[in-house]
């Protein structure tokens, strides 16, 4: 697929070169561009790790490897640096396609699309004392799954299950119930029944929220990136 670039290739090198020099800021020349300012930086990058060669508009998009998507967002979502600093580290063009790659991996139902469905995390056993630890490190962390989910070598349904059935059932939910009959589950009173009601609600409300937020940064990114 041929891509097109409003802004010539020129123009972003000289004013790269300005940013560099110390002529202008970043929101100058996004500003002197018509460009988003995380564009002004993807150009930046680029110009450091590529050469004003690799500013030149390619004749088709770059393929990144699914490996390389999946070591990408573990890194960020690791802590292990910022948007900019790990499209420098794994030579991701633009901040807007780390994003929808995290956004994917954060939506867990599409995880095989970065593994390739070869390499994605099989669910392991685990005691009830890790995944109450796992659980309320999750709540701690504004319920970052694929964070937890690297931390504590599981997968990303599993901490997300077990934080549903916390809220749902406190500690009790977490309990292997394998094996056993539907009958031998604790009796819950219709006040029990209410708070978790709730809790559940609140928590389906945090998680749309999360995913809204999410989408709308990567929305707001990909149309800062219209005008490259």
């Amino acid at each position: 697929m041929s891509r097109k670039s409003k802004i010539d290739a020129l123009k972003k090198v000289k004013i790269v070169e300005q940013y560099l020099n110390g002529e202008i800021s970043q929101k100058g020349a996004a500003k002197v561009c018509g460009v988003n300012k995380r564009s002004v930086q993807d150009w930046i990058r680029i110009y450091k790790t590529e050469g004003p060669q690799g500013l030149l508009t390619p004749k088709t998009n770059k393929k990144y490897p699914k490996d390389l998507k999946l070591k990408a967002v573990q890194s960020y979502l690791s802590g292990e640096g910022s948007l900019d600093e790990i499209c420098a580290r794994f030579g991701i063009r633009q901040h807007v396609q780390l994003m929808s790659w995290i956004k994917v991996y954060n939506e867990g139902k599409e995880l095989k699309e970065l593994t390739g469905g070869s390499t994605m995390k099989k669910a392991r056993k685990t005691t009830l004392e890790a995944r109450i630890a796992v659980v309320k490190d999750c709540l701690s962390h504004n319920r970052n799954y694929g964070a937890m989910a690297l931390k504590y070598n599981c997968s990303y349904q599993q901490v997300r299950n077990w934080v549903n059935r916390y809220e749902k059932m406190g500690s009790a939910g977490l309990e292997d119930r394998r094996g056993k009959c539907a009958g031998s589950q604790p009796i819950r009173t219709p006040e029990e029944e209410l708070r978790d009601r709730i809790a559940e609600l609140e928590r389906k409300n945090k998680d749309l929220q999360m995913e809204n937020d999410l989408l709308k940064k990567v929305r707001e990114l990909e149309r800062g990136h219209r005008f490259l």
